[in-house]
């Protein structure tokens, strides 16, 4: 079975209750379980803090513009390691609540990309830590080294297989030269492709890895040429040009992952029928036969769910499975 064939939440989610979290995560998501993001706990909890937890020998701190990184674990290192903490112990207790151990259940932990965690982190010179070329490759391979440590350890305490999300939002910002510096004079070069592919690869390590990003215009030739096994989109950002790129990467036997369900709640409430149809919709567009559906597409939240309400989360990631497990139940029937 194609692990990233599935249903799945982005990662991030409302509040700030990590047990209350993971046991809507674990009873909702049958497929492809996640651990949860909360960073409505502040700093050290969303997606560039959430790095201070899984850096090997890099420590960050906060600037009045968000994080740099520093010598040694700061505080803010230590609360991050903290809260990611906080999150395993609540995943793994709603796990053996569950009964889930050795279940072959598949389990999926998130981090920041390498390139959007160099665009997002400032440097002790107070530069983005992209503009420098041996601080974007020290980076990567510290974060390659963590979130292997990371995923080795929700695996061994779940019993399950783990599989990695890298969030890369800042990637299509980065390889048009479109990141802003921290002032006027400290412009933002492009990152060139095939340091890009090299970065991602370093991260990819062996593992089960998808990519996902809600932003706009993928760089589909770049990821064809990567070693990532899915990727994770928005489908209302998609042009007609990403619905090529969108179908060559299907063709290469890979993995796309549909964002179809609000992440917010919506007006009216969608049935598990219309979210399905809205996958069907792209991959007929493609002109796919439905079996496709079965082997090569997941169903998601077209983003994360930390700006929703705690009632539209769990409806949506429900909505998400229900339409998943249609489409593979008779995805002809669709």
């Amino acid at each position: 079975m194609n692990i990233f064939a599935a249903a799945t939440g982005i990662g991030s989610w409302p509040g700030t209750a990590p047990r209350e979290a993971a046991e809507v995560v674990v009873g909702e998501l049958h497929t492809l379980t996640h651990l949860v993001e909360l960073p409505a706990r502040g700093i050290g909890a969303d997606m560039i803090g959430r790095a201070g937890a899984l850096l090997v020998d890099i420590g960050i701190d906060t600037t009045p513009r968000g994080y740099r990184t520093v010598n040694g674990r700061s505080s803010v290192t230590r609360r991050a390691v903290s809260l990611l903490g906080e999150d395993i112990d609540a995943l793994e207790e709603a796990w053996e609540k569950a009964g889930l151990a050795g279940s072959g259940r598949t389990v999926k932990v998130q981090a920041p990309g390498p390139i959007t965690l160099a665009a997002q982190l400032e440097l002790s010179s107070g530069h983005r830590a992209i503009t420098d070329a041996g601080a974007l490759r020290d980076l990567a391979e510290s974060l390659a080294e963590g979130v292997a440590a990371h995923r080795a350890e929700v695996a061994r305490r779940l019993d399950t297989t783990v599989v990695v999300q890298f969030d890369e939002p800042s990637l299509p910002a980065a390889l048009d030269g479109r990141l802003t510096g921290v002032t006027s004079l400290t412009p933002v070069h492009p990152v060139d492709e095939p340091v890009a592919v090299s970065l991602l690869d370093a991260c990819v390590a062996g593992a089960d890895v998808m990519l996902h990003s809600c932003a706009a215009g993928l760089p589909w030739k770049l990821l064809q040429r990567s070693s990532i096994h899915a990727v994770s989109i928005d489908v209302s950002t998609l042009s007609a040009a990403d619905l090529d790129g969108v179908g060559e990467f299907l063709e290469s036997g890979r993995t796309v992952m549909l964002g179809v369900v609000p992440s917010t709640a919506p007006d009216s409430r969608p049935s598990a029928e219309e979210v399905a149809k809205s996958v069907v919709a792209v991959t007929d567009r493609l002109g796919y036969p439905r079996a496709v559906l079965r082997e090569r597409i997941g169903v998601t939240p077209a983003c994360g769910l930390a700006g929703a309400t705690q009632e539209w989360a769990r409806a949506a990631i429900e909505l998400a499975q229900k339409a998943a497990d249609g489409l593979a139940d008779d995805p002809e029937a669709i």
